[in-house]
């Protein structure tokens, strides 16, 4: 017990001097906007006229008003619009770089520095070896924007993701390490045939599609997913189809990510648009999963599986409701027995507009298959693919799409400006109780047969963001696990405790 308890609170003094050392140095390197530095100056030399300095001000808000959102996927960022700027400082010259006097070919530079300190409690509820620690994550991504006029267009982005001695099981995972990666490089060749736009994309490229349960470039990760293929893209009006054929590059921590060494082939038809009777947006698609080497159950061999699913969310008219409703099934064979496997969930949110705080409150319903019996001739357990199961199954990572039911709830509001606060909790229980629990890796956690209880437990998350300006954020959280009774029955039964914050600065 004092082994334990100093154990954490060592965690807690080095997890609190990380945070104290990251939120310092970033608030001091960034923490003032460009354009508030530049009135700072002004007003201090007092240079300027009253005329010239409102001009000044309208001349900042057209720029602002210009300047696109930050992206996950920084490709989808457009900053041809500066182009309207008659005169572009400091940022804003470094994100449109006119190569000719037309200003249709551009240059745009970017990047983001993220740093994250972890601390855990019975890592994995508890067992042998070590299962509490504190370590330190860096990621670094830069990228470059090239447009050589409007149908042609060269994407390259390089990444570098660093973690300190991790002393949990698994050691530094792929999810951790990645020393210098090339995470997208890709080419737009774009041909107008309206009232119709095509875009052909060869390339090394992140992807992502709908609410990334099934997609997802894992933001979350330090090292993010990324996929080596074709895609083409259409777009007409407010529809939007993604046809591609990708290779899954995995992560190899010490040397260069190649997509021939996953195994994994992935390729589809996306498409997402809005109903012009209702307004109301709807994803289609359907996903092919092609990997050498898997195994669910007694069976393993090449899987080929195919998903076809739809997506639907939006708000109820204007009554501060909202929906979501995402279900999918999937069919195809794993080395000749039959796979027959679906998820569905819902989701209602409503919004108290008129409070303060806009407090929005929310319940749902996650429901993935198991498959009733390992050893027979048939799979019923629904593969995530590529997910980020984290923003939905809970922040520790123990649940992940697969053989799960998952009931949660929760509270998102703004208790005061820039900061941002949420609650959740989730009832997770097994689907099957002859299945196993798998992680969001798909990777099994506890195998079925070792406990008879569908009851996994109860997790709690908690977070709160806080938005320095547009360039910095940082976010900090708490996560605790309560082991349900499958949990208790299948081998160490600790409660998990997790800890984390995070700096991000994006330019």
């Amino acid at each position: 017990m004092v082994d334990r308890l100093h154990l954490r609170h060592r965690g807690i003094r080095s997890f609190c001097l990380i945070l104290f050392l990251t939120a310092f140095g970033t608030v001091q390197l960034f923490g003032i906007e460009p354009e508030a530095a530049e009135a700072k100056n002004s007003d201090s030399e007092n240079e300027e006229t009253a005329d010239s300095s409102s001009q000044e001000k309208k001349n900042k808000q057209a720029a602002a008003a210009l300047r696109p959102p930050f992206k996950i996927l920084r490709y989808q960022e457009d900053w041809s619009r500066l182009r309207e700027l008659s005169t572009r400082t400091g940022y804003d010259a470094l994100k449109f770089i006119p190569l000719n006097s037309s200003e249709s070919m551009y240059l745009s530079i970017g990047g983001q520095l993220r740093l994250r300190g972890e601390s855990w409690w019975d890592f994995g509820f508890g067992g042998p070896g070590n299962r509490t620690d504190v370590f330190g994550q860096s990621r670094v991504r830069l990228h470059a924007d090239l447009h050589m006029g409007p149908r042609f267009r060269v994407f390259a982005e390089g990444k570098s993701s660093l973690t300190t001695n991790r002393d949990l099981p698994g050691g530094l995972r792929t999810l951790d390490v990645d020393t210098i990666a090339l995470q997208n490089a890709f080419v737009d060749v774009r041909i107008a045939m309206d009232p119709v736009a095509v875009t052909l994309r060869p390339g090394r490229q992140e992807l992502q599609y709908g609410k990334q349960r099934l997609v997802s470039p894992l933001n979350w990760s330090n090292t993010r997913r990324t996929w080596d293929g074709v895609r083409g893209i259409v777009q007409k009006n407010s529809w939007r189809f993604d046809g591609f054929w990708t290779q899954y590059a995995a992560v190899q921590k010490y040397s260069f990510n190649c997509s021939g060494d996953s195994g994994i082939d992935f390729y589809g038809i996306y498409g997402t648009g809005k109903l012009a009777s209702t307004g109301l947006s709807l994803d289609v698609y359907w996903l092919g999963f092609e990997k050498n080497r898997a195994q669910f159950g007694d069976i393993s061999g090449k899987e080929n599986r195919q998903t076809i699913g739809a997506l639907s969310s939006g708000l109820i008219q204007d009554s501060g409701a909202d929906y979501e409703v995402e279900a999918a099934y999937q069919f195809g064979d794993l080395e000749g027995a039959d796979i027959s496997a679906f998820m569905f969930t819902a989701q209602a949110g409503y919004t108290f507009s008129s409070v303060r705080t806009k407090p929005r409150i929310y319940s749902n319903l996650d429901f993935a298959t198991g498959d009733d019996d390992p050893s027979d001739d048939s799979v019923g357990t629904f593969n995530q693919l590529f997910p980020l199961g984290h923003a939905y199954l809970g922040y520790i990572d123990m649940v992940g799409r697969q053989n799960i039911i998952d009931w949660s709830g929760g509270l998102a509001l703004n208790p005061a400006q820039k900061w941002r606060f949420t609650a959740a909790g989730h009832y997770f229980w097994r689907q099957n109780s002859n299945d196993a629990l798998y992680n969001p890796g798909g990777r099994i956690v506890r195998a079925g047969d070792a406990g008879s209880s569908k009851n996994v437990g109860f997790e709690v998350d908690f977070t709160l963001g806080y938005t320095v300006n547009r360039f910095v954020n940082m976010t900090g959280g708490y996560a605790h696990f309560f082991p349900g009774a499958f949990i208790e029955e299948s081998g160490s039964s600790k409660a998990i405790d997790f800890l984390y914050f995070i700096v991000q600065v994006t330019f």
